[in-house]
């Protein structure tokens, strides 16, 4: 009897720490945030969060090349100022991992369709330097080199590119360039040894963890027993890394994921966007006779992928809010051979309006080629009401800056409402739902106002939260300017 007070004074600490705990503002900033997971979502009603699917504009490189061919794949795509430069494995034939005949090409392109392969002179493949590759005659790198614009503060000029490649008997090497075509290893020794990396293992800066942080292929279980999974490891000079710590998926089902091409999404990069491919291994569409009739490797056919999102906001944790494919192999059964449909590393603006993400598609072919699909900015989901209307209300955040910005649609009959609350849901005169005009049409950005103007600097700093009526439209993507 005598504990019983002390025990009550416990749990009542207790809900009162875990309450002020829960009520502790988000700290927006002026970032902007998409609408890929439920970070910044307190409640939903008659509003879903909604999964986009980018539209198919064709195929734009095809792997036509002899050294390139139907084993070609493991692609980056990387904007620099205004030229767009694709990385890829090229190879004709299947052999083992990190042969000899592995080589990494090169292509570029001004707006994402059209595309060039420059005779480099670099490299003696097949006899003459008349080709496209950066790397040749380097096994195992040449297998999944994955290059990236290092956008580190303090990165070197001659070190403005720097990439990973290898494999579990190599490890990972690390590689750097000045102008992303000439190449010269930062060490004589891999820099990571700790994973099986038979697959395209992504590096990046990461802006918000002040660090570079790799992500790469390892495997549930013992051996390759399991799942093909995901760590991650981290460092401070691309050189010397971290423990490996294996990422986690929340409460979803384990699949095999192929690839991940986890990067920061270029207008959100506190968001790291994962385009990665699901394989199905053993879930076999195409028969023997349409094996022989497509011309497929014997060995590449038996099972089938197809592109997924994942997204992370650093640390070892992937929200996989979407369980859906997002994007689905292609008509025809030229797409449902094993590890086509792979996506390229990077989501890279096309537009005003656009950006686009390529996937490597016809694999084991000799049709063989890269397709772009596009989608608009910010679009890869959005909080979605129909008709008879439904209303968001975000978790209490912070701010800075003075107007908000959306980038929103909605039909003729549609519109958007919103509402800046105080912490405790309290509108806060002059921002009331009934003081915001409608908002009607199809922008990629738009200031919020309200009858008084748009200026919301007063509430800069305080914890507010927002309150968006949404009738048959979508909200993409909000940030404080």
């Amino acid at each position: 009897m005598r504990r019983k007070p002390q025990l009550i004074v416990f749990v009542i600490g207790f809900m009162i720490h875990s309450l002020s705990q829960a009520q502790q503002p988000l700290e927006l900033g002026d970032r902007r945030e998409v609408f890929v997971d439920h970070y910044l979502i307190d409640r939903l009603q008659n509003v879903n969060l909604q999964l986009h699917h980018p539209h198919n504009e064709g195929p734009v490189l095809q792997f036509d090349k002899p050294w390139e061919g139907n084993f070609s794949g493991y692609c980056t795509i990387i904007r620099d100022s205004d030229l767009l430069r694709a990385y890829y494995r090229g190879v004709r034939n299947a052999g083992t991992d990190g042969n000899d005949t592995e080589v990494t090409c090169y292509a570029e392109s001004k707006d994402g369709t059209h595309w060039t392969k420059p005779d480099l002179g670099i490299n003696t493949v097949d006899g003459s330097k008349n080709n496209n590759t950066i790397l040749a005659h380097e096994p195992p790198v040449t297998h999944n080199f994955s290059p990236f614009l290092d956008k580190n503060p303090k990165v070197k000029p001659v070190e403005r590119f720097k990439a990973l490649g290898g494999t579990k008997k190599s490890g990972l090497m690390a590689y750097a360039s000045s102008d992303g075509i000439h190449w010269k290893k930062m060490a004589a020794e891999s820099v990571f040894t700790k994973g099986l990396f038979d697959s395209q293992n992504v590096s990046f800066w990461s802006e918000s963890e002040g660090k570079y942080v790799c992500y790469f292929r390892t495997w549930t279980g013992d051996g390759f027993n399991g799942y093909r999974s995901v760590s991650r490891t981290t460092s401070d000079d691309f050189i010397h890394w971290s423990e490996p710590v294996p990422m986690t998926f929340g409460d979803t089902p384990m699949e095999h994921l192929y690839t991940q091409q986890t990067s920061p999404y270029y207008r959100a990069p506190h968001i790291y966007l994962a385009i990665g491919a699901r394989f199905m291994p053993n879930r076999q569409v195409v028969s023997d006779d349409d094996a022989k009739r497509l011309n497929v490797n014997p060995k590449y056919y038996n099972d089938c992928s197809d592109a997924i999102l994942m997204s992370s906001r650093g640390g070892s944790v992937y929200d996989r809010t979407f369980m859906d494919s997002f994007i689905r192999p292609g008509i025809g059964l030229a797409n449902w051979v094993s590890r086509s449909n792979y996506p390229a590393l990077n989501v890279v603006q096309t537009s005003d309006t656009e950006m686009s993400v390529f996937v490597n598609e016809e694999y084991a072919q000799s049709t063989a080629h890269l397709k772009r699909y596009s989608m608009r900015i910010d679009g890869f989901a959005s909080l979605t009401a129909p008709y008879k209307g439904g209303e968001m209300i975000t978790k209490p955040f912070t701010f800075t800056g003075k107007e908000l910005e959306i980038n929103y649609s909605t039909s003729a009959a549609g519109e958007l409402k919103v509402e800046l609350q105080d912490a405790t849901g309290k509108a806060i005169p002059g921002f009331t739902l009934g003081e915001c005009p409608a908002i009607i049409g199809n922008e990629i950005r738009r200031m919020v106002t309200w009858k008084g103007g748009s200026d919301v600097s007063k509430w800069a700093s305080k914890p507010v939260r927002l309150r968006i009526t949404i009738k048959d439209g979508d909200l993409y993507s909000l940030k404080f300017n």
